[in-house]
This record gives C-alpha cells, sequence and structure tokens, in this order.
C-alpha cells in the first residue's frame, strides 16, 4: 500500500514539475500574514490575507526545528512565547545558516543592525495589526514594492536544496541501508517523523502520522524510531504527499439544499466518507478518472444497465479500460495522532468494473411504483443499504460508517458482506414501521445468493419466484396474502395489523404462528366475502394455491437465519406482485 501511495506522489510531482519547483527539501505550506520590510530592514507593516499556499522549507516535524523565513509569530518575533522556550532562538539560528544569501540582508538587519525600527517595532504593532483569531498564520517577509516574498527566491531555494542535499551525503556514507519500498539506496533511512497526514477523518487538524515508531514497544533489532519503518526519506515524503493529495482532491460543485437554493460545495474526487470517523479513498496507477465508482451512490439504472451489458458481452472497448490498469483502494479512519488503515483493495480495473456489474446484479430487486403503476428495477444506493440496517431513530453513525465499510468491501471484491449483517436487517424489518423495504429486500438478497453461489440450492431473484421454491419463501408469500386479506376485510384504520403483531413470530417459529394466523384469516374471510365477493375469491384461490403441499401441521418449528431471509424476500415479492397484479386490480375496481 505504501509502494503505491509512494508512486502516486511521485507521478503528482511528475505533473506539477512545470508548474513549480518540485524537490525533497521543498514543500507546500500556508501564509497568510506579510511581515513587510524595507531593504535597510525597517519595518513597514502586516498584511494580512485570506490562506494561501506557497513552496517553501520542508521540515519533517516542529518540535525543536523552525523553518526558513515562514514561521508562526512566536518564532519570526518572539510573540507570546513562555518562559524556556527556544522557538524564536531557534528561527534565528536558521537564518544564520544562510546570512551569506544576499537576499537575506534586509531580514538580518530586521533582527540586528535596526532592532529598534525592525523587530522591536513590528513587535509592538503586531497585535495591533492583526486581529487575535489571524494571530496563529504562519508569517513570511517581503521587501517593501515586490510581490515576491523573500524565502519564494530562486537563490534561496537553491540553497535550501543544496544543503538538503549536502546532509543527505553525509548520512549516506555512514548508512547504505536499503528502501524496504523502492529497494534502493540513493536515499538515507532516518529516524525522523515521516509527515503528518491532514483531513484525515476524526484525526488530529494539525494531522495524522500513517508510521510512526515512538515507544520502546514498538521498536525492535536495536533500530530506533522510524528507522524500524526501512522506509527511505525520498519514500516518506512521496507516499504523505499522495495520501494528502487522495484526502484532499475534489472541485467545487452547485449543491442545491432541501429548500431548493443553490450553494457552494465541494466534491471530492478520489474520496468517498463513511460517517465521521471513517473515509474511503481510491485512485488508479494510471491515475484514470472511475466514473463506474459514483454508480454506488447515485446508481443511474440506465448507465447500471449498460455497465452489465458490456461485462457481459467481454466488450470492454466501450469503457474506459483500454489500456491494463490496476485499482487502489484503501479505507482510513483517525485514531488519535494515528491513522488507523481498516481495509486496503488492490486489483486491476477490469475487474473491479466485473465486480462493480456484478454488484448491481446481486442488489437489483423489483418493486411497484404508484406512480407509473409499473413494476421497475431498483438498485439501492450503498450508503441507503447500510442504513436499512438501523432504525431512524436511532443515531449511531460509527456503526453505520462500519456497515457501509464492509457493503463497500464486498462491492469492490465481489465477496459476501458478514453474515449478523442478514440479522441486523431482519431485526429492522421486524421492529421498523416500514417493514421489508426494497433497500432491505436487496440487501437480504446479496447476502443469501453471495453465500449461495458455490452450490446453494436457492438462489433469490429480482422478481416472484413461480417453482423450485423454498418453504420459508412460500411461508412469506402466505403471509403477505393474509396481510392482504385482513387489509381487505377491515380497511386501513387497523391499528396494528399482522404484519406489527406476528410478522416476527412467523419469521421465527411458522408451525405456531401460521395456526393462529389461519383461525384470524377465517374470520376475516367471511367479512370480506360478505362485502367484497370477487376480491374475496381472487385472494382465496391465491391463497390455496400457496398451500398446497403444506398443511398447518407440516409447516416446520423454526426457520434458520437463511430461511428467515428467504421469508422476507418471499414476503416482499409477493406484496410487489399483488400491486400489479390485473384481476386483483380489476376486482377491486369493481368492488
Amino acid at each position: 500500500m505504501i509502494k503505491e501511495l509512494s508512486e502516486l506522489g511521485k507521478k503528482i510531482r511528475i505533473e506539477n514539475v512545470n508548474r513549480k519547483l518540485v524537490h525533497n527539501a521543498l514543500k507546500e505550506e500556508p501564509v497568510s500574514i506579510d511581515l513587510v520590510i524595507k531593504k535597510d530592514g525597517t519595518f513597514c507593516e502586516f498584511i494580512s490575507f485570506e490562506k494561501k499556499m506557497t513552496t517553501a522549507e520542508a521540515i519533517t516535524a516542529k518540535k525543536g526545528k523552525s523553518r526558513l523565513l515562514l514561521d508562526k509569530a512566536e518564532e519570526v518575533l518572539g510573540y507570546g512565547i513562555k518562559l524556556g522556550e527556544k522557538k524564536h532562538q531557534l528561527f534565528i539560528e536558521k537564518l544564520e545558516l544562510y546570512r551569506d544569501l544576499q537576499e537575506l540582508k534586509p531580514v538580518m538587519a530586521f533582527y540586528e543592525n535596526n532592532r529598534k525600527n525592525g523587530i522591536d517595532k513590528a513587535l509592538n504593532e503586531f497585535e495591533k495589526a492583526i486581529p487575535e483569531k489571524e494571530r496563529k498564520g504562519n508569517i513570511a517577509f517581503r521587501i517593501k514594492g515586490k510581490d515576491e516574498r523573500i524565502h519564494e527566491g530562486k537563490n534561496v531555494y537553491q540553497r535550501v536544496i543544496n544543503n538538503y542535499d549536502a546532509r543527505q551525503k553525509k548520512l549516506l556514507l555512514k548508512s547504505q541501508k536499503q528502501c524496504s519500498i523502492c529497494g534502493s539506496r540513493a536515499y538515507s533511512v532516518e529516524d525522523i517523523p515521516h509527515g503528518m497526514i491532514k483531513r484525515v477523518p476524526d484525526g488530529q487538524t494539525s494531522g495524522c502520522a500513517l508510521v510512526s515508531y515512538n515507544e520502546d514497544a514498538f521498536e525492535s533489532y536495536d533500530l530506533v524510531g522510524n528507522n524500524n519503518s526501512g522506509i527511505c526519506t525520498n519514500c516518506a515524503k512521496t507516499y504523505v504527499e499522495g495520501l494528502n493529495w487522495l484526502l484532499s482532491n475534489g472541485h467545487q460543485v452547485k449543491i442545491v439544499d432541501k429548500k431548493g437554493k443553490e450553494k457552494e460545495g465541494f466534491r471530492f474526487t478520489n474520496r468517498k466518507n463513511f460517517g465521521p470517523d471513517t473515509a474511503m479513498v481510491f485512485w488508479t496507477r494510471e491515475n484514470a478518472e472511475v466514473k463506474e465508482i459514483d454508480l454506488l451512490d447515485a446508481p443511474d439504472p440506465q448507465e447500471v444497465a449498460n455497465l452489465i451489458d458490456s461485462v457481459a458481452a467481454g466488450d470492454f472497448r466501450s469503457t474506459h479500460y483500454i489500456k491494463t490498469d490496476q485499482f487502489y483502494a484503501c479505507t482510513l479512519s483517525g485514531a488519535a495522532a494515528r491513522i488507523a488503515v481498516r481495509d486496503w483493495i488492490e486489483t486491476s480495473l477490469i475487474n473491479f468494473q466485473k465486480s462493480i456489474a456484478q454488484w448491481f446484479r446481486d442488489i437489483a430487486i423489483d418493486y411497484f411504483d404508484f406512480s407509473s403503476k409499473k413494476i421497475k428495477t431498483h438498485y439501492s444506493r450503498l450508503y441507503a443499504l447500510a442504513k436499512s440496517c438501523q432504525s431512524e431513530k436511532e443515531d449511531k453513525e460509527i456503526i453505520l460508517s462500519r456497515t457501509a465499510t464492509y457493503l463497500w468491501n464486498a462491492a469492490l471484491k465481489n465477496t459476501s458482506p458478514p453474515w449478523w449483517m442478514l440479522t441486523a436487517v431482519l431485526k429492522r424489518a421486524c421492529l421498523d414501521k416500514y417493514g421489508v423495504t426494497p433497500e432491505r429486500a436487496a440487501l437480504i438478497k446479496l447476502i443469501l445468493n453471495r453465500y449461495n453461489k458455490k452450490g446453494g440450492d436457492f438462489m433469490v431473484q429480482e422478481r416472484l419466484t413461480q417453482s423450485d421454491k423454498p418453504v420459508a419463501y412460500v411461508c412469506g408469500q402466505i403471509f403477505s396474502v393474509l396481510e392482504s386479506v385482513q387489509q381487505a376485510a377491515l380497511g386501513k384504520d387497523v391499528n396494528a395489523g399482522i404484519r406489527e403483531r406476528y410478522f416476527t413470530f412467523a419469521l421465527t417459529t411458522p408451525s405456531a404462528a401460521f395456526g393462529r394466523l389461519f383461525n384470524l384469516n377465517s374470520k376475516h374471510f367471511t367479512k370480506l366475502k360478505g362485502e367484497k365477493p370477487g376480491l374475496a375469491v381472487v385472494l382465496d384461490k391465491k391463497l390455496q394455491k400457496l398451500c398446497e403441499g403444506i398443511e398447518i401441521k407440516n409447516f416446520p418449528v423454526t426457520f434458520t437465519l437463511e430461511e428467515q431471509g428467504q421469508f422476507a424476500v418471499g414476503y416482499y415479492h409477493q406484496k410487489q406482485a399483488q400491486f400489479n397484479r390485473t384481476e386483483l386490480r380489476e376486482t377491486v375496481e369493481e368492488e
């Protein structure tokens, strides 16, 4: 995983090399305050602005270090430092290393020869010129009348690079350790922080570390700190750059809120968020766009059909993947100052496309669309499938994000979701007022079929199955017809119908439940026959047909978890089919 992240970071560098100077000695850093001085070091003014990015000296950690010409007010001015802190002293010591540069003479005068009109005056004006909320930003030096900041000068950059390269050569002479990522000895392996990764969900705002050995318990073979990782300074820097890019890459989009108003929003290109503490980043070896992945969030029936057809026909020319490419996905969570890697997926783009197509085959479920009065195929959003496992009243975002992660893994790897998910969705179907929704039926179908694809007896279809149905599936159909009889006899004003009162009972112990249900049905049927004889005949014929071969005394005593899933899907299929039955609808209209 780290190797592929490092390769991505190197590609990003190559893409940026024509736009800006790229080197391990340099790094993009934010700046929000310009300290303007004259050539003789006299302080002129502070200029604050919205945070911008600038290329500056790269430092791996702030503790005990200072950055050249760009840092906080504590380092640059000595503002607000506590007794014993050496932040400002470290900043001055860094300047001493570059004293001979012509570009730094005004800065040195600001701190030394012209101190009264320089740093002393700037320190007095700082609180007046900069609001308290903006004082924590980085400060950069700029000569009055010039747009370029001092640290952005070509000679300054070159000296920073030369000093870095000289240091690397000295380290390489001491140790010729081979990098565990690139296999090269061109860069040294050091006990220094690899860099902070920002925008990790539930992580520190200052950033988190992916690789960190800060305790003796993490170390071995007499190696100290990050020497244990065996990652050279170049690979450490590039994998951090790659991961930071994945977590932040995107663009501004227009978003319409619930009130119909447009507002500015941000759409991530290589990242999907699963709850407040989990995010999944994805990319390809060639950094190609992967549009199919958006279908998991917003399935379009036509696009899904095109994808399934192209995979079934083996026609990959109609897709983006003409060349052989690799797809990568990594699921991350913040854990204080560290990153927890929850999942890692590596596959070819062709296999990825096949997995997505199979995913939509497995979650496809028919439903009756009341607006068009037609049966349509429904493809649920991945997050909607995850949410179908819990009640709307529950605010368990962490559990929801874990469920979504498991489903994401199943979608990309073409594997089975965990079995406990079937228990969860059946529980919600029993307790929730909406019962077996299209999302719940789709999730049950997905779980059952993926566990049975290696020789199982029964594969759940998109719509009502007419033959070779297991007893549990038929029992679900019978329960749906019994519910229809009750609704037709008593109307919609029933406080608690048989689904609310007996669904869990029939799902777990059918023999006892259906004995009581048929007793109730005889009373409902007598009332329905007197008021709506045509409808009573249609429902009675359907019930008799379903009960052929199943006598009340032969109903199973209990259902296994798999059979409970079949029961729920049978119930759902029968209910959707009844909405669309021509003879039933015509009879209702006659009545």
